[in-house]
């Protein structure tokens, strides 16, 4: 029997998309002014095309979280391009076995929601300093309203909290349609599906959430990058979401990433009982066995269709300069 534990936990304390750069400067240019998120009918961007020859090819489509939540992707030009493709190769992801029966797995329950508010009962009041709790107070007021249990809950969570509903009240989700439209026309057209993951197994589960229960996330980073990217960031977000929508790249690699989630993985990463199971050097682990994966589909099939975060697409650093470096061009939309 298994089940993903530690992956789920880790989803829950960050689910503002993982191993993000922290906010940049924005570029000479770019837009910070309010912006209204897009709906309707969207063409979303183009595809990266990654190849040695005319014969292997990848094409590439970069993923954004949040987007506009009342728009419709108009995918065609996607699904046929999946559709004369031979493999879907998915994003780098973690699976993590327990080796236990239902009964016992139901019996750590308790101790998995323990973990989701402060040792010793706290409140937030009690682990914030001052200052960060009175901001804390006002967009509380301002996005979630009156709530008892959030002030409970640790930090890294109550960010999560504010920050979902603050992209709601933007007229955001983090929900994306994307990834079902491509699996279905993967599915459609019986595509090899590989997802690059990285494996561990927790031998003693109910002792891990045990010490994960009584000590501390360092995760005053996290909400801090988490309040300040809610009270100054919202609006560069949505013109990113709607530079997604509309296609224009241009304007994505004009705007700063502004997403908290760098800190707020950290702030997982780096507690023992986390850092203890094997969960180090993920990012690094990860982004190798993507381009493994890469590397054998295009050696492999004529056609490759493969989906990435658009960070990874535009950062300098990011896979595509991977590839680059191991001698494969690159064609951006």
């Amino acid at each position: 029997m298994r089940l993903v534990l530690v992956a789920t936990l880790l989803v829950s304390f960050c689910n503002v998309a993982p191993a993000q750069e922290a906010p940049e400067t924005p570029a000479a240019g770019a837009q910070v002014m309010d912006a209204v998120v897009v709906s309707g009918e969207q063409p979303g961007p183009g595809l990266w095309r990654v190849s040695k020859d005319d014969d292997h090819v990848m094409y590439i489509l970069g993923t954004l979280s949040p987007l506009p939540k009342k728009m419709t992707w108009l995918s065609k030009e996607v699904e046929a391009t999946v559709a004369q493709s031979q493999e879907l190769l998915h994003g780098p992801g973690m699976q993590v076995s327990v080796d236990r029966n239902m009964f016992r797995i139901m019996l750590l329950v308790p101790a998995l929601l323990g973990t989701r508010n402060n040792p010793d009962k706290q409140r937030l009041i009690d682990v914030l300093p001052p200052d960060l709790y009175a901001r804390w107070l006002e967009l509380k007021k301002k996005y979630i309203g009156r709530s008892w249990s959030i002030d409970r809950r640790r930090p890294i969570l109550a960010a999560q909290k504010l920050y979902s509903e603050a992209m709601d009240d933007a007229g955001l989700a983090d929900r994306s349609q994307i990834a079902p439209i491509v699996l279905k026309a993967a599915k459609k057209h019986k595509l090899v599906e590989t997802s690059p993951t990285i494996k561990i197994t927790i031998e003693h589960p109910r002792a891990m959430l045990k010490d994960l229960s009584k000590t501390s996330l360092d995760d005053i980073a996290c909400f801090t990058k988490t309040l300040e990217h809610v009270e100054s960031d919202v609006s560069t977000m949505k013109l990113r979401a709607n530079a997604w929508a509309t296609g224009d790249v241009d304007e994505l690699r004009a705007l700063p990433i502004t997403d908290p989630g760098a800190a707020c993985v950290d702030a997982v990463l780096d507690n023992p009982a986390i850092r203890a199971l094997g969960f180090s050097d993920l990012e690094e682990r990860a982004r190798q066995a993507w381009l493994d994966a890469a590397v054998a589909a295009l050696a492999k099939n004529a056609s490759t269709f493969a989906m990435l975060p658009m960070r990874e697409l535009l950062k300098p650093d990011g896979y595509l300069e991977a590839l680059r470096g191991l001698g494969y061009e690159i064609e951006a939309p």
